[in-house]
């Protein structure tokens, strides 16, 4: 595995699922999503978490699967997102102490995160595919 190939894709495709993080909870889904009152969003752990998950798919592409096609990357990505996103949805969900778990946020969350993490495998893909 290239270290430059794996920071570099792994930024890049940070700050792409920021930014779709940004534009499906803050503007597109943001009814559904609302900030708790008092609650304040740390950008940096948002924007760190972000670019945590990206590094995470540019590892298995570029060490496990050796992915650098887009379209393979999209599938692969979107695989990665549906269980990255059941994962949290169901592990917040444990917390729940009033046991009302609103399923249809769940699920929208979860075609989230496999909509974003899709995309952000994709240009993973492509940044790697540059980089040859």
């Amino acid at each position: 595995m290239n270290a430059k190939n794996f920071l570099v894709s792994g930024i890049v495709g940070g700050i792409v699922n920021f930014l779709l993080g940004w534009l499906f909870y803050d503007i597109v889904f943001a009814a559904q999503f609302p900030v708790k009152e008092g609650a304040v969003m740390n950008m940096m752990m948002i924007a760190l978490g972000s670019l945590v998950a990206s590094l995470f798919v540019a590892y298995i592409f570029l060490k496990w699967a050796n992915i650098t096609n887009w379209k393979t990357a999209l599938k692969a990505g979107a695989v990665i997102g549906l269980f990255l996103g059941l994962y949290w949805n169901f592990y917040q969900n444990a917390f729940n102490a009033t046991a009302n778990i609103n399923w249809q946020t769940l699920c929208l969350d979860t075609v989230l995160t496999i909509v974003m993490t899709a995309i952000t495998g994709a240009v993973i893909a492509i940044v790697c595919d540059k980089m040859k």
